[in-house]
């Protein structure tokens, strides 16, 4: 009988195999629900949306959250992507600048409070649980911190490729806001799975725009969702914060 043997893989690839993993494994644990950062209080202005009917049910969720991608879904993301780049060059100055165009470019008193907050918390437990120092680029920034910000440096920091990093953030805020419209409709947890099966090349194709895009190219027209977020704060009943 002929006996054969795999071969053993060499050291390089074990190595490459283990930073993936690792990589793979931080972007799991910043991204997920679980990670406390207060995400689930925050609607983005669905719940206002839900009172006026603009959203009723899973296909008009879709259309909402597909235009959200394409508005504020890729202002996040260019802004997570410049902070990474200047994050791994270690560029405190462009970091600085980038931090105060992305506070100044919400739209609302309640979309600045769930941006700053959620990147505020995620700093807090980054810096206590996963140091790395660029994060201490931070420390120079004269205004608040907005979320996508705060992850695209950590990602730099611990080496997490900024691809993955974008894709992995524009994921789960699609999922949160999801969970937002599942509360409020409300909807079936079957539904809410197939409308993040819907919008999985809406997320790719903002991913793939955010990463080419400059900051000249920052913009967006997406004007009901922004006045959803400036009426939400003066709604009779509220669950969430925005």
């Amino acid at each position: 009988m002929l006996m054969t043997t795999r071969p053993e893989p060499d050291l390089a690839s074990k190595l490459v195999v283990a930073d993936e993993a690792a990589a793979l494994y931080r972007l799991m644990t910043w991204l997920s629900p679980a990670f406390p950062v207060g995400a689930f209080s925050y609607s983005s202005g669905i719940e206002w949306a839900v009172e006026a009917g603009d959203i009723r049910d899973v296909v008009t969720l879709q259309d909402w959250l597909a235009a959200m991608l394409d508005g504020p879904g890729f202002c996040d993301g260019v802004f997570l992507a410049h902070g990474y780049r200047a994050a791994a060059a270690g560029d405190a100055t462009s970091l600085n600048d980038i931090a105060e165009l992305a506070a100044a470019f919400v739209p609302s008193r309640e979309r600045q409070l769930e941006t700053t907050a959620q990147g505020r918390a995620f700093l807090d437990i980054a810096r206590a649980a996963w140091p790395c120092e660029a994060l201490d680029l931070l420390a120079t920034c004269q205004s608040p911190v907005v979320y996508p910000l705060a992850v695209g440096v950590l990602a730099a920091g611990h080496g997490v490729p900024l691809a993955s990093t974008l894709h992995g953030f524009l994921h789960a805020l699609t999922s949160n806001w999801i969970s937002a419209g599942v509360r409020l409709v409300p909807l079936g947890q079957t539904d809410s799975q197939r409308a993040l099966a819907a919008l999985e090349p809406v997320v790719a194709a903002t991913a793939t725009r955010a990463l080419a895009a400059t900051l000249d190219d920052l913009g967006s027209a997406t004007f009901r969702a922004d006045l959803a977020s400036m009426r939400h704060e003066t709604q009779y009943t509220r669950l969430f914060r925005s």
